[in-house]
């Protein structure tokens, strides 16, 4: 695997891939990389013969009070973990190569529909800091396809739309949520739990499925079920931000007439603020 800093460096690389016919596979991350970027770098040298991943800790989709300065930069682990899940190409920029007349006049990209609520409710500015990058990143690398983890399902949702929306010649791949052996999702967030609050973090998984559960038997009162599991959540140790049953597809408010649905939760624990979710087809229970 090679490490370049620059975009003509990428551009120059990836060329010469293509050139020889081979199939360009993308994962842009965040880096402080574990099993669940792992999976994604894994799927796409099983889906492409390149592979290039991205390592940029994006200003742009971090709010004022968010943890930007904290966030772990772990590089040298990084790019061991990348090798050996088969990444041809890390792309390691730094702010002003990605923004280099900065970001006070950047154009920016923006979703609608899908970034309203949810994380985009809670976050003002996170998706169109999203969509900004990664339609750049898109610019740079030209990858025939991406994978993006289904854990951060919002996102993937306005992802999709943006490359759907711009005839952006890219095929979208969701990989499931990578989870540790008691049901918590993966995140380079989880690194700031205690002890003690990484024993409780899991009831937002288990609050998740018995939602699903009682919606699989047959109840439809959506907003009874989520005050229901909101006192779950308070009751766990949890500071709920958001807890919603969405149709899956369009990620509009579920009614009792879908059968593709998904809910997806967020809450605080402590100071760290974990995600969830959990999709499910109903027709494919009957």
């Amino acid at each position: 695997m090679i490490t370049v800093k620059t975009v003509r460096e990428l551009r120059a690389a990836v060329a010469r891939a293509r050139s020889e016919g081979k199939r360009i596979g993308f994962v842009p991350t965040m880096g402080n990389l574990h099993a669940g970027h792992v999976a994604l770098v894994e799927k796409a040298s099983q889906r492409a013969d390149f592979v290039v991943a991205s390592i940029f800790v994006n200003p742009l989709q971090f709010g004022p009070s968010e943890d930007l300065a904290k966030y772990p930069r772990t590089l040298v682990a990084d790019q061991e973990k990348l090798v050996a899940a088969g990444c041809h190409l890390l792309f390691h920029p730094d702010v002003e190569e990605m923004y280099p007349d900065g970001m006070g006049g950047q154009t920016i990209v923006n979703v609608p529909q899908v970034s309203d609520g949810l994380c985009g409710g809670s976050r003002p500015g996170h998706f169109e800091g999203v969509a900004t990058v990664v339609s750049k990143l898109f610019n740079m690398v030209q990858p025939d396809l991406a994978i993006f983890g289904e854990k951060d399902f919002q996102q993937l949702a306005v992802i999709r739309k943006l490359v759907r929306d711009m005839n952006m010649p890219i095929q979208i791949i969701g990989e499931p949520t990578s989870r540790a052996s008691d049901g918590l999702a993966l995140s380079s967030r989880n690194g700031y739990l205690d002890d003690a609050q990484r024993a409780a973090a899991p009831a937002l998984y288990r609050t998740l499925q018995q939602m699903a559960s009682a919606i699989r038997a047959g109840r439809r009162d959506f907003a009874a079920l989520v005050e229901e599991g909101l006192a779950e959540l308070a009751n766990a140790g949890f500071r709920p931000d958001y807890l919603e049953v969405r149709e899956a597809l369009s990620l509009r408010p579920a009614t009792e007439q879908d059968q593709h649905l998904v809910i997806l939760g967020a809450a605080f624990m402590g100071n760290t603020r974990l995600i969830d979710n959990l999709a499910f087809n109903l027709q494919a229970q009957a």
